[in-house]
């Protein structure tokens, strides 16, 4: 209904939006520029971005693992625990398939399904739409419920599928929209249909993901949208719902959620700048002493040990090196104050 609403008679667009869409375009004109400076010290970012996406879309939905094993399950091939392992899996698969060669996977029904197939594993109904209509239920801690949104009953799914899909690609053939303003689009609508009877969350932000990749946005290579997500989870849902209501009656007011979306690309930008400019930094010979430092730790040190072995850097000097690890995923840190202790993650 939002693609329909927005291709049939353009409504006013918000200020804020307009100026969301130019912000991205200046973004994306620069990401060529960005991703040359240092190939080999982006990787740290494309590894970072793969757990932290996997881990967060997962954990919004109360999929979680053990922090000790989310290196091996991301990166190894190991032999899976459980449900959650294998569904934090699956969607590692689907991000590296869509990272490597997300230009080229058509924004399909198939792909829907596949990528939803992936991320559910070998349970009944992977990559098949909803047999049971299923509506979105809020719970309160104190055991009350209510119906924050009726959904596409279930007989209607696949048709309204094929319509979406043929919105899309209308959008992107006739521009009679902004793309940005499609893909946003798009997002709203697949949730308001919710397809599938599980999941519905995590394969909207695989094709969030895949969607900015046909189009030209590549940040969410080096900076996980589904973090940025997870971080705003209230906003998500409050804006998800501000914009869902009216929607099966085409009465709905889409700018709330997809300003929000818009906003997280242009906070993944910001940072993909910011951790760039910080991995291509020059280093010193002080620096290469701390990093030496840490490599020769075989489990937690502090600060103070990390002074004992490097004399001439200044303990100011050392928190900053630890905290801009710590950014980029490589340290840990658990405690506060000078009795805090770091540990070396997998990405080390």
């Amino acid at each position: 209904m939002t693609l329909k609403m927005l291709s049939d008679k353009l409504p006013a667009i918000p200020m804020s939006t307009s100026w969301l869409i130019a912000d991205l375009a200046e973004s994306k004109g620069k990401q060529e520029l960005f991703t040359k400076q240092s190939p080999q010290k982006l990787k740290i970012l494309r590894e970072h971005a793969i757990i932290e996406s996997a881990v967060s879309s997962n954990r919004i939905e109360g999929v979680t693992i053990d922090q000790k094993r989310v290196g091996t399950v991301i990166f190894g091939k190991p032999l899976l625990k459980d449900r959650n392992e294998e569904e934090v899996s699956g969607y590692r698969d689907v991000l590296n398939m869509v990272h490597t060669r997300g230009s080229k996977i058509p924004l399909s029904e198939d792909t829907i399904k596949r990528f939803h197939a992936r991320i559910r594993g070998e349970i009944w109904d992977s990559g098949k739409y909803k047999v049971k209509d299923g509506d979105i239920i809020e719970k309160y801690p104190n055991g009350r419920e209510r119906v924050r949104f009726r959904t596409v009953i279930a007989a209607d799914t696949p048709a309204i599928m094929k319509k979406l899909i043929q919105h899309w690609d209308d959008a992107l053939q006739e521009i009679q929209i902004h793309p940005l303003l499609a893909l946003a689009a798009f997002n709203l609508d697949f949730l308001c249909i919710h397809p599938f009877r599980d999941g519905n969350g995590r394969v909207s932000r695989l094709l969030l993901l895949l969607g900015c990749y046909k189009l030209g946005y590549e940040v969410g290579r080096y900076i996980s949208l589904e973090r940025l997500i997870e971080d705003s989870k209230e906003r998500y849902y409050e804006t998800l719902e501000r914009s869902s209501q009216g929607w099966h009656e085409g009465k709905h007011d889409p700018w709330p959620y997809l300003n929000y979306l818009l906003f997280i690309m242009k906070t993944a930008y910001r940072e993909f700048e910011d951790r760039t400019e910080s991995l291509t930094a020059p280093r010193g010979a002080k620096t290469e002493m701390v990093l030496a430092a840490i490599t020769g730790f075989y489990d937690l040190f502090t600060v103070s040990d990390l002074k004992r072995k490097c004399p001439t850097v200044s303990v100011d000097m050392i928190r900053k090196i630890l905290k801009d690890l710590n950014k980029q995923g490589k340290l840990r840190c658990s405690g506060r104050g000078p009795k805090a202790q770091w540990k070396k993650t997998d990405l080390w």
